[in-house]
């Protein structure tokens, strides 16, 4: 067995290491870049990485940069070298928008460039990118394309590009069930019993499974959505948490 040793030469400039499909080089030649926090691996060179909160490049997260739930996940990747980023041994790709807009999940974005912006989308977990540049994205296995219209497993989503926000769909046979048993929220599990519905023109991210690594960027945007709520409210999802942990054994 053959084991290449890699030097800056050898690796490539803004694509994946040859022959791995989980870890992915990024060129650094005085363009920064945003990275999420715990993506980087490895690097050559000078490469500083600079937290929102205190970069010297105020100007470009002002304007490029509009998701303060999420400011602290991510850091700004500057200098001269290549920059090896990773994501627990997920597959990552690398995407270019032009002139377009795609949502994903959080928690897949690892690294975009300053031409792109980034908004909070109104859909818990997801972030919108905005503008012409170069994206990745981390996924459960390969991404396969869809366009709609078609409805697909929740936690199979990583994003999608140029068409309307997904509905919920319920399966009737569950929406029976629910209903003959005023059953809650947290009943809820599978994509066969719930599915994502794309309608319209546009292009769906899916990855080839099923399984979602606890996300605590959707943790952090359900938190935010409580602060409107009453005593009793808060109340009432505590007992509607405390009903699911004794379900799940804990």
């Amino acid at each position: 067995m053959s084991i290449q040793i890699h030097t800056p030469a050898s690796l490539p400039s803004n694509d994946n290491v040859p022959d791995n499909d989980y870890a992915f080089s990024i060129e650094l030649a005085g363009t920064p870049w945003f990275t999420s926090k715990g993506a980087m691996i490895a690097y050559y060179g000078t490469v500083q990485f600079e937290p929102l909160s205190r970069t010297s490049l105020t100007g470009l997260v002002a304007s490029q940069f509009s998701s303060p739930l999420y400011a602290n996940d991510w850091v700004i990747a500057q200098g001269h070298g290549k920059l090896i980023l990773g994501d627990r041994g997920f597959n990552i790709n690398s995407y270019d928008l032009d002139d377009a807009n795609l949502t994903i999940r959080a928690s897949n974005l690892l690294a975009f460039e300053p031409g792109l912006a980034l908004k909070q989308s109104i859909v818990p977990g997801f972030v919108t990118l905005l503008g012409t540049g170069k994206f990745l994205a981390s996924s459960n296995g390969q991404v396969m394309f869809a366009e709609p219209p078609l409805r697909i497993d929740p936690q199979a989503l990583v994003g999608w590009a140029d068409c309307p926000s997904p509905s919920h769909h319920f399966d009737a046979g569950w929406m029976h069930n629910f209903l003959s048993a005023a059953a809650g929220f947290f009943g809820m599990a599978s994509g066969e019993e719930r599915q994502f519905d794309f309608t319209g023109a546009g292009t769906v991210l899916i990855q080839s499974s099923e399984k979602v690594i606890d996300d605590a960027h959707l943790l952090r945007h359900i938190e935010s959505e409580t602060q409107p709520l009453s005593q009793a409210s808060l109340q009432q999802l505590h007992r509607s948490i405390g009903a699911r942990l004794t379900q799940d054994g804990y």
